[in-house]
């Protein structure tokens, strides 16, 4: 049985198309994008830092988010849901936070990447391309992650900045 492509069904357009759009996917950096070392997992304590100083932005503005610390090994170690917090943001925090210490980056880097059209990130386990997904960092280590759901994108980022600015060193 012979398999239909695109190619196939429509080889003039195809070619020309492919001609005409290199795929960025062929670029080979020199070196390791986010090669971040893990190092050993945050503490509760400090994961309670992490914790407090996102829910007193939080109060600050008025907002009521959902809030998730992950450890090195991108398990929960602490969480907050504040009064009122939406509950289908629960699961949201904690799928950002997990998401930003598995990839090690920001989850706003995968919203960027989708925005721009890089729908390959979609294909990838547990990617979450919404904002609010920040890692925690220690002396160039990776020990933890916090993620933020409730408001928008925007208000979600703006209450991680606020917990992992007060790990972060």
């Amino acid at each position: 049985m012979k398999r239909l492509t695109i190619a196939a069904l429509f080889p003039a357009s195809f070619a020309a198309w492919a001609q005409d759009k290199p795929n960025p996917m062929d670029v080979v950096p020199d070196k390791m994008p986010n090669d971040i070392p893990y190092g050993p997992p945050i503490s509760y304590e400090r994961a309670q830092q992490a914790l407090n100083a996102a829910i007193a932005e939080s109060q600050k503005r008025g907002w009521k988010l959902n809030i998730a610390v992950m450890d090195s090994g991108a398990n929960l170690v602490a969480f907050a849901r504040m009064t009122g917090a939406q509950i289908g943001s629960i699961a949201i925090a904690e799928h950002k936070a997990r998401a930003a210490v598995k990839f090690r980056r920001e989850t706003k880097a995968f919203e960027a990447g989708i925005q721009a059209g890089n729908n390959y990130l979609i294909t990838l386990d547990d990617v979450i391309g919404s904002r609010g997904g920040i890692p925690l960092m220690e002396g160039g280590q990776m020990i933890g992650s916090i993620g933020c759901s409730g408001g928008t994108g925007s208000q979600d980022e703006v209450v991680c900045r606020a917990g992992a600015n007060a790990v972060n060193k």
